[in-house]
């Protein structure tokens, strides 16, 4: 029994090391001074500047400007420049016929008369290393058999042409979508904040619980302790069993772990807190306030949540800018039905030589300017089945609609529901710890007289846990609950000029 009591003395020493060392202590224990102590709304600031979803998020928004910012390129004129150089591998061959007209008259026609150029050619081309042709002078024929080579053998080219649209529905109709989708993109940043802040609250409030929950069980520990103090002077002084002493101590060994993984659920909770914040997660931080607080705000909120609406639910306002993209985009196929007009600009320069001497090359410039009429005539149906394809799109989303509202009435009232069963068990969980700490005084006295045994301790004493854990659970339910509704119905917190402002929470 000695070595056995040397054990338990060495085991509950051990204990009073770790409990002495943690970090989480009730206010009448200071708190680890190099601990950085935040409040939730620092939380949130903190998340709003650091979370990477709402980096992300902005980025999105700057991606989706650039993208407007390139459509709206097509309205200016599109200005481009084109440089080419072909060399002559075989030259092209002519063949010229001669006048039908001259043939009663037993003339060449046309071809005889052209024919002094012909040899000319011929001439240049046994010049250019080319074998000569020979030209049929013939008047029994009506064509001649042979041909004459044409060109030569580089040919240098270089100029720039401008376009510009002067009536295109569907263009301006493509503008205006794009246009949209940078309403969308910020849509869903705020989406992404509203999330991000819904986590970080409960990421903060579930720290709340988890160090409410090692206060309760530390001080389980501690009434533990003191018991078994009690009972061991008891029992020494002959005026307790050795089977109290035993449950004595076994109550002290149960309460242990349970202190030690409530500390462990503390340090998880905070690093939980530490990641949807974006800070370094060996950043030494602790949370300010305790769960009790937010109880005397739930028949505010509760009532002030009564009749919620969804005209700022984000999921809502998305589907009604992408029904609203979806409507220009059926506009945008009809308008491919529709002539469009543009004006065309060119300037070239070309230069065709046999050989490589750059400085004596003759360039000859050809430009022009116009307009060009495009008039749809027939596609294979092509216009026809994409707006078909865009209006079916388009009553799909809106069956989406009816039944993602559906859905979030359903989750707001059920948000509400369980705000309100929470309040009323935080009300009589407010009771039960009266009772149950009164009932605990009680036995704790009335042991100490001997009146009373240590099953009746234990008894409740374990009342009192659960009491105190259904308290502490109840406010968190609540608070949880909370926070989701005011993600659903949309509770802002960018103020008109689009600084963060957590009040209007």
């Amino acid at each position: 029994m000695t070595n056995s009591i040397k054990l338990l003395a060495t085991a509950l020493a051990l204990l009073a090391g770790t409990v002495s060392r943690a970090q989480y202590r009730t206010d009448q224990v200071p708190q680890d001074t190099s601990a950085v102590v935040i409040t939730l709304d620092q939380a949130l600031r903190i998340a709003l500047s650091e979370n990477v979803a709402v980096k992300v998020a902005d980025k999105e928004i700057e991606r989706s400007e650039y993208a407007r910012k390139g459509t709206y390129s097509s309205l200016f004129p599109q200005v481009n420049g084109s440089g080419s150089y072909q060399r002559t591998i075989k030259k092209q061959v002519m063949y010229m016929d001669s006048s039908s007209d001259d043939e009663g008259g037993g003339a060449m026609g046309m071809f005889g008369s052209l024919l002094p150029y012909f040899q000319r050619i011929n001439e240049l081309s046994v010049m250019g290393g080319m074998e000569p042709v020979q030209v049929d002078s013939g008047q029994s024929s009506s064509s001649s058999n042979n041909g004459f080579a044409v060109g030569r053998w580089n040919t240098y080219s270089g100029g720039v042409s401008a376009s510009l649209q002067l009536v295109n529905a569907q263009l301006w109709e493509s503008l205006r979508i794009s246009g949209q989708s940078v309403d969308l993109a910020v849509e869903k940043a705020r989406s992404s904040r509203l999330d991000m802040v819904t986590q970080v609250k409960q990421a903060f409030y579930a720290v709340l619980l988890a160090k409410e929950a090692f206060n309760v069980y530390r001080s389980v520990y501690e009434n533990a302790v003191e018991n078994y103090s009690q009972t061991e002077k008891r029992y020494k002084a002959e005026k307790a069993s050795e089977l109290e002493l035993t449950r004595a101590k076994s109550v002290v060994a149960n309460a242990i772990p349970n202190v030690l993984n409530a500390e462990n659920s503390v340090i998880l909770a905070l690093w939980q807190l530490k990641a949807v914040m974006g800070v370094d997660l060996d950043r030494n931080i602790d949370v300010a306030g305790e769960l009790e607080d937010y109880a005397s705000q739930m028949l505010r909120d509760v009532n002030e949540n009564r009749d919620p609406s969804l005209e700022y639910n984000t999921t809502m306002r998305q589907l009604e800018i992408q029904a609203a993209q979806l409507a220009s985009t059926v506009k945008m196929y009809k308008a491919a039905y529709l002539p469009t007009l543009a004006a065309n600009y060119a300037y070239n320069m070309i230069a065709m030589t046999n050989d490589f001497k750059f400085s004596e090359y003759k360039w000859s410039p050809y430009s022009y300017v116009g307009l060009s009429l495009n008039i749809p005539i027939f596609s294979g149906g092509k216009r026809y089945h994409d707006v078909k394809q865009a209006q079916v799109q388009a009553t799909e989303l809106d069956l989406q609609r009816i039944d993602t509202e559906r859905q979030l009435k359903i989750a707001i009232r059920s948000y509400l529901n369980t705000m309100e069963t929470n309040m009323n068990s935080y009300n009589s969980a407010v009771e039960a710890v009266a009772l149950a700490q009164k009932a605990y005084d009680i036995a704790a006295k009335s042991y100490k007289v001997g009146k009373s045994t240590i099953t009746d301790m234990n008894d409740s004493q374990l009342q009192l846990t659960q009491a105190r854990l259904s308290q502490s659970q109840a406010v968190y339910n609540f608070v949880v609950a909370k926070s989701n509704l005011e993600k659903t119905i949309g509770c802002d917190f960018i103020d008109e000029k689009g600084e963060t402002d957590l009040e209007r929470m």
